[in-house]
């Protein structure tokens, strides 16, 4: 969940937005170099937490908190409805089924653990939330993360500007450049209010994790065409938008601090035998 105009516009429609939602595989591999990893804390607090190791990970992308999984001990099956994410998250060990999760067949296999990073805000929340519930074992463990990004607003100013000018019709373009955490952490506690809802989990916690990222220009302008709002612009769009924001971080000196937050809401199913 970033402050940037990308993966997060007004819920609860985004779920419907399947060109945007199945964009991001144009550059698989610009993908997977430029975007964040995951706390360490988070993936083993994750992990400490399930009752076993058999990971299911909803919209696994390229694979990146699916490999953090792996590397953990767990193995991992990805669901991912993107085909050119899909093969490059196999060519690099992961198992991945092609499909969105709502019509994902389980065929019978149940897990102990689910995750959803950076991805749940693309499924259907009340389908998702149940669907949940009959893939995790009882005392499965279903945890939903994302990033909040917070560049600074040298940064992320000159980006909202240009993006308003380049795309004025589109619905990113009433966004600030950066926006308050406090919104992020209403989405979370939505998802939280939807498990509850389902009467198949214990009462879900939440989590947060704060850290901090220096990035170069070049860093900064190769994770940009990464995001939702920049993937299906044409190439002179998205050229004016990256040279407006080079220019901030060089009045900068060439580098900035990213502060992140990472934010989950995690819940345990419960034993209803």
């Amino acid at each position: 969940m970033p402050t940037l105009p990308r993966e997060q516009p007004e819920r609860p429609s985004l779920h419907q937005a399947r060109q945007m939602a199945e964009s991001f595989g144009v550059d698989p591999q610009g993908y997977d170099d430029a975007r964040p990893r995951y706390p360490d804390e988070l993936v083993g607090r994750v992990v400490a937490g399930s009752p076993g190791s058999e990971v299911l990970d909803v919209g696994c992308g390229s694979g990146i908190a699916a490999r953090q999984f792996q590397a953990a001990g767990c193995a991992v099956l990805g669901v991912e409805p993107d085909a050119r994410m899909a093969e490059f998250a196999r060519d690099r060990g992961l198992q991945v089924e092609v499909a969105t999760f709502e019509a994902w067949e389980p065929a019978g296999r149940t897990f102990d653990t689910l995750i959803a990073a950076q991805s749940w805000h693309w499924v259907d929340p009340v389908a998702g939330a149940e669907k949940a519930a009959r893939v995790l074992r009882p005392h499965g463990r279903l945890a939903i993360f994302g990033h909040v990004f917070e560049p600074p607003a040298e940064v992320a100013e000159p980006f909202a500007r240009a993006f308003r000018r380049v795309v004025p019709d589109s619905p990113f373009g009433a966004q600030s450049g950066r926006r308050p955490l406090e919104i992020y952490q209403a989405g979370y506690a939505k998802i939280a209010d939807e498990l509850r809802a389902t009467g198949q989990f214990g009462e879900p916690d939440q989590w947060r994790f704060d850290w901090e990222q220096s990035y170069s220009r070049d860093q900064w302008l190769a994770l940009l065409p990464t995001t939702g709002g920049l993937t299906r612009l044409r190439p002179d769009q998205l050229a004016e938008i990256l040279g407006a924001v080079g220019e901030a971080i060089d009045a900068l000196g060439g580098r900035f601090t990213m502060q992140y937050v990472t934010l989950a809401t995690t819940a345990v199913r419960a034993d209803l035998s």
